[in-house]
């Protein structure tokens, strides 16, 4: 049942010696540092402290922040920490201390506010996207094969004189899109009367 620490700088001309301090006088055996964005998924220091904790373990941070940016980021971590029986301790505001009954009360309404957070994204794109067809509006990019394009490309392999590498260089397209637009059965074709 140890203390490990974890510091993070955002850039490498920030200075972590206030986090390493804080994390050295709450009795951490281990302190890990990364210099490193919060967005940034390659943090290797955070990922040795990551394999280093055991069940029992409480991992300690100067401030909650410096293990995401974001709130949903900081509930999987402590979330998928919990799972390993790893609890969390921030030092700077006190709220967050999981290993607590008071601390897990508090992370509990973080984790209820990242799902409210996500309802709410997940509700106003929904309706943005819904408005937007209302107008006549369509997702995505443009098609690059427009209906005459299509008809070209069914008229030149017809024709029976390009291969469809080539029909498909013609409008800078992959084979694969010509074939999904054209017929290449020949059965498919109406019966000439």
């Amino acid at each position: 049942m140890a203390k490990i620490g974890y510091a993070r700088v955002s850039t490498a001309d920030q200075n972590a010696q206030l986090q390493l301090d804080a994390l050295g006088g709450a009795g951490c055996l281990k302190i890990y540092t990364d210099h490193a964005s919060g967005t940034k998924a390659d943090r290797p220091q955070w990922n040795a402290c990551l394999n280093d904790l055991r069940a029992g373990d409480t991992l300690v941070v100067w401030r909650i922040d410096r293990l995401g940016r974001s709130l949903r980021d900081l509930v999987d971590i402590v979330t998928n920490l919990q799972t390993r029986g790893v609890g969390v301790q921030s030092l700077c505001n006190g709220l967050v201390d999981t290993t607590t009954a008071h601390g897990a009360l508090v992370f509990g309404m973080f984790a209820l506010m990242a799902e409210y957070e996500a309802a709410l994204i997940r509700e106003r794109t929904q309706a943005g996207l819904a408005a937007a067809r209302a107008r006549g509006r369509r997702g995505g990019r443009t098609p690059k094969m427009t209906p005459a394009l299509i008809n070209k490309a069914q008229r030149m392999y017809d024709s029976g004189q390009f291969v469809m590498a080539e029909i498909a260089a013609s409008w800078s397209v992959t084979p694969m899109t010509i074939y999904r637009h054209i017929r290449t059965d020949q059965s498919q074709l109406p019966a000439a009367q």
